[in-house]
């Protein structure tokens, strides 16, 4: 076989041919090559050099402070206070166990903080700050910044912290901020409720006016190194606070209202009759505003939830009670309304009857022969059972709506229960039964189905004194206009006034509120509101007034006491509600006080100052000693008890609280409505 020889042209042209190919394809490489990298040094010049800067160039969000609020006068009820405060961020934390047990060692954390910190991390989203301590000194904030490089995951910051004056006495007024939940974020997309140490509302007018108050945040750009740390700042641009929100609250008032209220449960509103402006809203006892927005521990949470009187509740929005003999003005006008003869006597004997039932007055031997003003002064309730039945609910439900009752008003407030004024729909409606006579009876008094709020108490008491349609208002407005006359005979209500004034100056059940301002005059009316039902037998053997006044606390009678001042030309009205306190005449001692501030402030600090001193201290030290009590007690249930021995028996369990009784509402026990 013979090799095929190759001539020096073949190979000449085989190896220009393979270079061509070669050339052609290193050319086409390089212009792939040139082309991407003209596309990012031209097209993606931006985007790459953003990353590039943010390599070197941190920004970061500064959160605005919080606009104030303040009262009628500018006085501050929540304000802003410099922070220095250490967070999480749960996305760059390695060893949580060890990161917060290197943060207890160096901010002296008790036990129940860590509690949280650990409960808060683990439900925690990922880019939602976690707290860890707010409030610090500056050493301890330094400690944490030192040791910074070796704590991943913490972010020290400096800013300004929501802060109440006068805590407790404005917790259910204003409400309190707190950090943004998951669902927060989701809702709004906005990175400032990530940034920590933002804080939004969360209750009350904090939440409901969250946006005037919340302001825009600022920014600032840093020059960082590699690892994070500073080099230099370079531009800032400020944050927007947000509003100050006036309210026609006085601060002074608002708090000598809460400290008033001592050791009871209750609530207390002030009006000003002019335009309807709230002067105080207090609800006792109450949380302290300050341990939410900085953080509240696991123990006082659980002291909270646990008190029988309800510290979590707004009782002046949200409580509804029977509003007893508080009524019975209202019902004078719908009888004079009605034409009834206020000079008409009716023989009250003490107790009156309806089919096969007994309806009693609270005074077993009775008033005797009563008209209209005695009946009202004297709170005698078989005037009312005689003329209501003669009257019909429609009337008696009419006037109330129209003196404010049932009514949900439009204030900026999170939530309002607006109770049950009764009549005969309403009864077929909600239970599919008819009205009855006894359910007459029984409303006629403040009792049975009818149901009010603090609120809708001083609303009432304002129209009456004012003859004006009152609209309670929160935020204050200069130049508001005087509210609209009712459509009420301005005599009827001059002598449902005069008779009201009785009350407490012409020897009737509310004598306590007599006021030692000379020159002044109060007007009000008593009322006590059963929870219990009070049997014949309890009535005939004497026990009536005592299961009303004493015993359990939470079967007592509420007291409360509508009010206002001077009696001639009002200007001011309240209300007062005492939970479980036995009797009107508890709530109108109170009254009495607040009223008296308004006209004699020094005069009425000494009365409070020396009830305080009787009382354990003023609200702050009262709530100290429980909270000391209440952790006393649960580090006893938590000790280790001592097995029985062999052959002793165990100690027997203490008594279970009583069964609640309370079913249908009567007519009132044997004491002063």
């Amino acid at each position: 076989m013979t090799r095929k020889v190759l001539t020096e042209a073949q190979q000449g042209f085989t190896f220009t041919r393979r270079a061509l190919f070669i050339g052609g394809a290193q050319m086409g490489i390089g212009a792939v090559l040139a082309g991407r990298m003209a596309w990012l040094a031209i097209a993606e010049n931006a985007h790459y050099s953003d990353l590039a800067e943010s390599n070197r160039v941190q920004s970061i969000l500064v959160p605005p402070r919080r606009g104030w609020i303040v009262d009628r006068s500018g006085k501050p009820i929540a304000v802003n206070r410099p922070d220095l405060r250490v967070d999480l961020i749960p996305d760059r934390v390695k060893d949580a166990d060890a990161l917060i047990a290197t943060l207890r060692a160096i901010l002296d954390l008790p036990e129940d903080e860590v509690e949280r910190i650990h409960e808060d991390l683990a439900k925690a989203a990922g880019y939602r700050p976690v707290q860890v301590a707010s409030n610090l000194d500056w050493d301890r904030y330094a400690a944490v910044n030192l040791r910074l490089a070796d704590l991943p995951g913490v972010a020290p910051s400096r800013g300004f912290a929501r802060h109440y004056p006068t805590g407790p006495a404005v917790g259910h007024l204003v409400g309190y901020v707190g950090a943004a939940s998951a669902e927060d974020y989701e809702r709004e997309k906005n990175p400032l409720l990530i940034t920590p140490g933002f804080r939004i509302g969360k209750e009350g007018l904090e939440k409901t006016m969250d946006a005037t108050l919340r302001g825009r945040a600022g920014a600032k750009r840093t020059e960082v190194t590699a690892r994070g740390r500073l080099v230099r700042e370079l531009t800032m641009r400020p944050e927007v606070p947000g509003k100050y929100l006036h309210l026609t609250v006085d601060a002074g008032l608002q708090d000598y209202a809460a400290r008033r209220l001592g050791d009871q449960s209750g609530s207390v509103v002030v009006i000003d009759v002019a335009k309807g402006d709230m002067l105080a809203m207090a609800s006792m006892p109450c949380y302290d505003p300050n341990s939410f927005s900085a953080g509240i521990s696991h123990s006082e949470w659980n002291m909270l939830s646990a008190d029988d009187h309800l510290p979590l509740v707004n009782k002046t929005l949200q409580g509804l009670y029977p509003p007893g003999s508080t009524v019975k003005p209202m019902n004078a006008l719908a009888l004079l309304e009605a034409g009834v003869d206020p000079n008409e006597t009716v023989s009250c004997t003490g107790a009156y009857r309806v089919g096969a039932g007994t309806f009693h007055c609270w005074s077993r031997r009775g008033h005797g022969a009563i008209n209209m003003s005695r009946a009202i002064a004297q709170s005698c309730d078989i005037y009312f059972y005689t003329m209501m039945r003669k009257l019909g609910i429609e009337r008696l439900a009419a006037m109330a709506r129209r003196l404010g009752l049932g009514e949900k008003y439009p204030l900026p407030v999170v939530s309002q229960r607006f109770g049950t004024v009764p009549d005969a729909a309403w009864k077929e409606q909600k239970y599919k039964k008819a009205w009855t006579v006894a359910d007459t009876v029984n409303t006629s008094i403040g009792q049975g189905y009818m149901l009010t709020n603090p609120l809708q108490l001083a609303v009432m008491a304002a129209r009456i004194a004012s003859g004006r349609k009152i609209e309670p208002r929160l935020i204050h407005e200069p130049n508001e206009a005087v509210p609209p006359a009712m459509d009420v005979d301005p005599e009827h209500l001059a002598l449902v006034r005069e008779a009201m004034s009785a009350v407490v100056n012409g020897g009737g059940t509310a004598a306590v509120a007599r006021l030692q301002v000379p020159g002044v005059l109060l007007a009000g009316k008593t009322g006590s509101a059963q929870v219990r039902r009070i049997s014949m037998a309890d009535r005939l053997a004497g026990r009536a007034k005592a299961l009303g006044d004493s015993g359990e606390w939470r079967l007592r009678d509420h007291g409360h006491f509508i009010c206002f001042a001077p009696a001639d030309t009002p200007r001011y009205a309240a209300a007062v509600t005492l939970e479980h306190a036995g009797h009107g005449a508890e709530a109108a001692a109170v009254a009495r006080d607040i009223m008296t501030y308004l006209f004699d402030q020094p005069r009425a600090m000494r009365t409070l100052e020396a009830n305080e001193e009787k009382w354990g201290g003023g609200i702050m030290a009262r709530m100290a000693a429980k909270s000391t009590r209440w952790r006393a007690a649960q580090a006893a249930n938590a000790a280790p008890t001592a097995p029985t021995p062999i052959g002793q028996t165990p100690p027997a369990p203490p008594p279970g609280p009583a069964t609640d009784t309370a079913a249908e509402i009567p007519p009132s026990p044997d004491v002063p409505r």
